[in-house]
């Protein structure tokens, strides 16, 4: 329970509707209790005109009279029970659509690392599936318990008023009630937080197995993913009927204490009615006051589950909400305008879910406006570089600089903002070509995203689909090639226009012919910008002020092009085997 504290925060900004909402509710309950004294006491009168043997049409005028009460009182609660609905649920859904903006926001400031360690399907699993727990709580749990609260409060009143000896008696099982719910309770949360596990392991299968259904087919492993699959499903589903099988003990319990009050009411009932000490009418007010207590007593049971479960899954979404994320913005950063110059001075990082350093003592410098080129095998670090310069991460030690000034006191908006990033691996949105290119920048216009496909040699492609820009591409862009999904990556990074860019393997997919294009097309739009090309092979129609050859993540070879030849090493044995 005390997990749940954390939607306190949300209740005091509803705080009006929950009130209302409360407000409603016990007018509603004295609306549902009242019906009982109304019977009471006409029951009592028609005894009491049947032995004063009083003419049947005033008897039936005093029932005529009772029933349009009944009928009356029961159009006023129907009502209040309607607003309560409307102030209570409706205010169960504001909180849903809260948290999952705050979990999802959450989500955007975590680290790069921390998306290393936990799986995507476990993140959906908990914006949606826990969220809607919480709901259920926040909702439907808070409104039958303070109904289950004030209805015993206004029937225990009245029932006390008529007879302490036989109201003590009807209760008497109560007690037992509470203790049984007690006790199965500490065990449904237990089992709802495995359930929760669970279901983010079926999903994180689930959403594994749609992205990579290509390579699944290709592989012929569909009977094996079913299996893998399978087995979680049967693991869920034993652990779920088993948590029912718990939560099934309710609701016979609660018929059992529900039959005790009611026999208690009519043996000991009757006993007092013959001495005198109750009427006929207080008789029939009790059991009245018993069945209407009945189900609001047996949603104890679920109210009690669904707060559990809901305290299981707020556990789980406060784990991620109180992770903090190590990269932040400074405090008091004001917005800088960065002109390119990059020095990175001694520079080591290791990865931290992983331990490897993947560099060490990198030392290099950077003018604003240059071309640098940084040539390396897979796993010497040149990727990472990129990560540090839009910190992604920080270095383990050493400092990196932009413009003189330590990249961690730039503001991270404004830091990334002015910084161009065209990675290898193209991600994609299921969108039409356009939205996808434009995403680089929210501003721009539908000159500028076509000029960027141009440069980026994807115009050709575009003109020959259908539907051109509005193109539909499928989800992570499954509709292009690899080639053409890298293109418009560039195009999007090229849309930017940022005082930096980065050009990670980017080309990597691309033909010779193609690759020349689009380097044709960018020389003029690179004039004046700080250009880093990472790749494993050697642009020979771009002339580099500067080439590092990285090797395990120290420089291994740096210079010109023409300073490296004269070395005669990694670089020079890599162009002539690269133009030969």
């Amino acid at each position: 329970m005390k997990n749940l504290g954390s939607l306190n925060k949300y209740f005091f900004k509803y705080k009006w509707r929950l009130l209302l909402g409360l407000l409603f509710v016990a007018i509603s309950s004295k609306f549902a209790v009242m019906p009982g004294n109304v019977i009471q006491g006409m029951l009592d009168l028609v005894h009491n005109m049947a032995v004063a043997k009083s003419g049947h049409n005033e008897i039936i005028a005093l029932v005529f009279k009772g029933g349009m009460m009944l009928l009356g009182l029961a159009l006023l609660r129907g009502f209040f029970m309607f607003m309560m609905r409307q102030t209570i649920i409706v205010m169960s859904r504001h909180i849903e659509y809260d948290q999952k903006n705050e979990i999802y926001n959450h989500y955007q400031r975590l680290n790069t690392s921390f998306y290393k360690s936990h799986f995507t399907g476990d993140l959906m699993n908990r914006i949606s599936e826990d969220v809607s727990r919480v709901r259920m709580y926040t909702g439907p749990s808070i409104m039958y318990f303070t109904s289950v609260v004030f209805l015993v409060v206004f029937c225990v009143a009245d029932m006390v008023r008529v007879n302490v000896m036989l109201t003590c008696c009807v209760l008497a099982p109560l007690p037992l009630l509470a203790f049984s719910i007690y006790m199965v309770n500490k065990i449904i949360f237990k089992k709802s937080g495995k359930i929760q596990a669970q279901l983010s392991a079926i999903t994180t299968t689930a959403q594994e197995s749609y992205s990579g259904i290509r390579v699944i087919k290709s592989f012929v492993q569909e009977k094996n993913m079913l299996r893998f699959f399978d087995t979680n499903s049967e693991l869920y589903r034993k652990s779920s009927i088993n948590l029912s099988l718990t939560e099934a003990v309710y609701f016979p319990s609660m018929n059992f204490f529900v039959g005790l009050s009611m026999l208690s009411t009519i043996l000991i009932g009757g006993y007092f009615k013959i001495h005198g000490a109750i009427s006929m009418g207080n008789i029939a007010q009790f059991v009245i006051y018993i069945n209407l207590l009945m189900f609001p007593i047996s949603s104890i049971g679920m109210v009690a589950s669904m707060t559990q479960r809901a305290g299981a899954s707020q556990k789980r979404i406060d784990e991620f909400l109180h992770t903090i994320p190590d990269i932040v913005s400074p405090l008091n950063a004001k917005p800088t305008t960065i002109k390119g110059g990059v020095a990175f001075n001694d520079v080591t990082f290791t990865y931290p879910h992983t331990g490897i350093t993947a560099v060490k003592n990198f030392s290099f410098k950077v003018m604003p406006g240059q071309k640098v080129a940084i040539i390396g095998k897979t796993g010497s670090g040149k990727s990472t570089l990129a990560h540090l310069l839009l910190r992604m991460y920080d270095t383990s030690t050493g400092e990196l600089m932009l413009d003189g000034k330590n990249i961690k006191e730039f503001e991270l908006h404004d830091l990334r903002t002015q910084i161009a990033y065209a990675p290898q691996e193209a991600y994609l949105f299921s969108d039409t070509i356009f939205n996808n290119i434009k995403f680089g920048r929210d501003d721009a216009t539908e000159t500028e995203v076509m000029e960027a496909a141009r440069m980026a040699d994807l115009d050709k492609d575009i003109t020959s689909f259908a539907k051109g820009y509005e193109t539909m591409i499928g989800e992570r862009g499954v509709m292009l090639s690899g080639g053409q999904k890298q293109r418009m990556v560039l195009a999007r990074a090229i849309l930017k226009n940022s005082s930096i860019l980065v050009m990670d393997e980017c080309l990597s997919a691309v033909d010779t012919q193609t690759e020349k294009t689009i380097l044709a097309n960018l020389q003029d739009y690179l004039i004046g910008k700080t250009i880093f090309v990472i790749t494993h092979r050697i642009f020979t129609s771009w002339t580099f002020d500067k080439i590092i050859i990285l090797d395990h993540g120290s420089i291994a070879e740096q210079g010109t092009h023409d300073e490296l030849m004269a070395l005669n090493g990694r670089y020079a044995k890599l162009y002539r085997h690269q133009t030969s």
